[in-house]
This record gives C-alpha cells, structure tokens and sequence, in this order.
C-alpha cells in the first residue's frame, strides 16, 4: 500500500471521531455558558402565584414563561423541555392564555423573576426540580 493511500485512511478515521467530538464540544460549551446558578435566587421564601400565560417557551437550556398574576407581570424559569415532558408537563400546558399556578423563588435582585419548583396546570402539578 502507497503512503497516500495510508494517510487518507488515518485521516478518515480521524475525521470521523472528531466530527462527533466537536459538536459535542459544541453543545456543552453553549450549556455551560447558557447555564446560571440557582444562588441568586432567594430560597428562603417559597412564593405562589397564580396566572394566566402570557408568553412561553419550551426551549433548552430551561422553559419559561411569562404570566399576568394582579397587576404584575412574572417572568418564570422553569424546568428543561426534556424534564418537563418526562414528568408529564406537555408544551400545550402551558401555551398563553393557559392559567398556572406556580411555586418558587424570587430573583433576589429583581422580585418579577422567579425560579419555578412546581407548576399546576392543565390541574396537575408538576415537579420541577
């Protein structure tokens, strides 16, 4: 076997293992910086409120949502799309118009932003963390 054939071979074998090495590269570099911590969150005081939906996402790195709950208007983190179907949270549950209630805690810099632990809706509760 000539030389070029050998080098096209090792570079083959290596093409095809770090192909699928860079995307994974990829995706947990974006899930790292796309990821907070849950300590700016106040866990002293579990909150519930109780709203209709006026925005959602079921979107990675975590879903959220936006309800209107007497005058104010909270922004939620809630859980990630995989969690939230798992534990029987579907996409539709929570489409705007939707009415929630959930349990969590407060942004300890901004009260109108909360960490959601549950989410009633659709009359079931769910876990979120």
């Amino acid at each position: 076997m000539g030389y070029h054939f050998l080098a096209t071979i090792k570079k083959t074998r290596m093409k095809r293992h770090l192909i699928p090495l860079a995307i994974f590269g990829l995706l947990t570099q974006q899930n790292v910086y796309a990821h907070h911590g849950w300590s700016s969150y106040d866990q002293t005081q579990l909150l519930t409120h109780t709203g209709s939906v006026k925005t959602s996402g079921y979107e990675h790195p975590h879903g959220f949502i936006v309800i209107e709950t007497q005058g104010r208007t909270l922004h939620v983190t809630l859980a990630p799309p995989t969690r939230m179907e798992s534990r029987g949270l579907p996409r539709d549950a929570i489409q705007p118009g939707k009415k929630v209630t959930i349990e969590g805690y407060a942004l300890r810099t901004n009260v109108d932003e909360l960490r959601a632990e549950r989410i009633t809706a659709g009359g079931k509760t769910i876990e979120l963390r």
